[in-house]
């Protein structure tokens, strides 16, 4: 929870997006604040259309505010052209979405080993980490397999592996149980909570299971662009 000893992982200030639907401006997010330390469980649910994935975006770097800022371990995006914020996306976050988006023509260790390939990495450094994680989340076995030989909820551990490679400050996980039956979806959300427990890195779950969110240290509604604690 947000002690201020520990260090931020994520915090957004004033976070707001508007999107124009022809001449009126439509707020998503607006005047959003938002802080995740180090080690922090977060769940943020909300009606479909609430702008949950969008928040998710734009605390990812992946989409830019329409004003406001985000900060990654206190370095803004702001401050960072388009290369260095793709740098600390991939050294610092780690995505886990409803679906695994692993690469098809890839093997699981290639999917996982791909992120540390991409910052320059050498192939052996990578492999040996990939089997590693691949290990830790119960696919030592299925490692030269591609996706469409792997269960869903293989994909979907293949998938969190790849998201923890680098040893992510902070993991944004949006629906990561939604595309999967009762039984893997727990086993999933338990593999997710083990896995902050035991390396210290920062959770935030979108999701729209209560039951789940109520397993989060804070949980948080999205309400008229705002975070509303629950």
């Amino acid at each position: 929870m947000n002690n201020p000893s520990t260090p931020s992982a994520l915090q957004a200030q004033q976070l707001c997006k508007h999107f124009l639907d022809g001449e009126h401006s439509i707020k998503v997010i607006d005047h959003l604040d938002f802080l995740v330390n180090q080690g922090d469980k977060t769940a943020i649910i909300g009606p479909s259309g609430s702008g949950k994935t969008t928040l998710l975006q734009m605390l990812g770097g992946l989409d830019t505010p329409t004003s406001g800022n985000v900060s990654l371990q206190d370095q803004s995006f702001s401050e960072l052209n388009e290369k260095d914020r793709g740098n600390a996306r991939n050294q610092h976050i780690g995505f886990v979405y409803q679906f695994h988006h692993l690469l098809p023509e890839f093997t699981a260790v290639e999917n996982v080993a791909m992120p540390l390939l991409i910052r320059g990495d050498s192939p052996k450094l990578a492999t040996e980490k990939a089997k590693s994680l691949l290990d830790k989340v119960g696919l030592a076995d299925r490692l030269s397999h591609k996706p469409a030989a792997l269960s869903g909820g293989e994909r979907q551990r293949a998938a969190i592996a790849r998201a923890l490679v680098t040893n992510p400050a902070c993991v944004l996980a949006d629906e990561p149980t939604g595309n999967l039956d009762q039984e893997n979806a727990e086993k999933i959300f338990e593999l997710l909570l083990e896995l902050n427990q035991s390396i210290g890195m920062a959770l935030v779950l979108v999701t729209h299971d209560l039951k789940l969110a109520n397993q989060m240290d804070q949980q948080f509604t999205l309400e008229q662009g705002k975070l509303v604690k629950r």
